[in-house]
């Protein structure tokens, strides 16, 4: 097990990563979500189209492929990821996870919900650059946090989203009294939905889903990404058909019981650069190129694909292909992808 390091700032840490208070690190130009793609990428009539024998399930998330997602709305939620955020709230129903690297190699989640809601989801933290580029592809969503630093308040703004945050949807938040502050923010997913009657509904954003796995892959027990703050793993459990989340150097824990577990886990390699934001404390904000190509590892069902994905403008899903050319077909159930830095390599296992 690796323990947080440096564990002896830990509260400094949870402050540091407090968006909205923290202050503007830079007065040089930063990313806006119109920018992010660092070459020029082909039209979208150039990706390739999924092969006929995947696709989305009949009235299922495009997200998860899980039944009951088609024609509902979706919410984009920003979620702590630090010990002090265990164990979570509501997460084990999102139907897709992106871990995200933030100030002082820390990572916060941000969920996608679709197929179902649960009661409350928390702890609920504060948005970031990259969030706008990734909720890009979903349509005008509703987009929820805690609050964002002063400086990114205009992109939010700017964006194509229903800013559903803490500012603007105070009434669907509390303050859980059994967490500390800042990890004890929580909302009711309803009442933001509530408050963006119009958010847009479910749509394809480049996956495609198969009950059986495709051919090939090799055999894997666990993959492990670790930051000097933070570890994201996930643990084949062949008994469940699944991999078991860990956070942080521990196995996850939700108030529903029991860990977090993916059906399919992406390990996504992207070049990240200083964004021009950061903290009081001089923490940088990495901003994630999401639009492009690169290279990526595909999980499930106990085996792994090395694959490539494609992003070829910010209104473009990210599509993930095989060796031949088609499509990664991804296995029906939550969906975890880590957007990792070019420069850093998983331990694969």
């Amino acid at each position: 097990m690796r323990l947080i390091a440096p564990l002896v700032l830990g509260a400094l840490l949870l402050a540091a990563c407090g968006g909205e208070e923290a202050a503007p690190a830079s007065s040089s130009p930063s990313p806006s979500p119109s920018s992010s793609s660092a070459s020029p990428s082909p039209s979208p009539s150039a990706l390739p189209t999924p092969s006929s024998a995947y696709g989305i399930p009949p009235g299922a998330s495009p997200f998860s492929g899980l039944p009951g997602g088609e024609g509902k709305p979706v919410l984009a939620i920003k979620i702590d990821n630090t010990r002090a955020a265990q164990p979570h709230a509501g997460l084990q129903a999102a139907d897709l996870v992106y871990v995200e690297e933030v100030e002082w190699d820390l990572t916060r989640l941000l969920a996608i919900y679709n197929s179902q809601l649960p009661d409350v989801i928390g702890p609920v933290r504060s948005a970031r650059i990259s969030d706008m580029d990734i909720i890009a592809p979903f349509g005008k969503v509703a987009f929820s946090n805690s609050g964002a630093q002063s400086k990114l308040l205009p992109v939010i703004a700017a964006a194509n989203l229903y800013d559903v945050s803490a500012d603007k949807a105070y009434e669907a938040f509390t303050n859980d009294p059994g967490r500390p502050s800042p990890v004890d923010h929580m909302a009711d997913p309803r009442m933001l939905l509530a408050a963006a009657p119009d958010a847009a509904l479910a749509r394809d954003v480049g996956f495609v889903f198969s009950e059986e796995p495709p051919a090939g892959g090799k055999p894997v027990k666990s993959v492990t990404m670790t930051w000097p703050s933070s570890e994201v793993s996930f643990t084949w459990d062949e008994e469940a058909g699944n991999f078991i989340v860990g956070l942080n150097g521990e196995e996850s824990r939700s108030t529903e019981g029991g860990p977090q577990r993916a059906a399919t886990v992406v390990v996504q390699s992207a070049v990240q650069t200083d964004s021009g934001y950061g903290d009081r404390y001089g923490g940088r904000t990495p901003f994630i190129e999401t639009v492009g190509k690169g290279v990526a590892l595909v999980l499930r069902d106990g085996r792994m694909w090395s694959v490539t994905w494609e992003r070829p403008s910010m209104e473009d899903g990210t599509r993930f292909l095989m060796p031949d050319g088609t499509q990664m077909p991804f296995a029906i159930g939550q969906e975890w992808i880590v957007l990792l830095d070019k420069s850093m390599k998983p331990k694969v296992t």
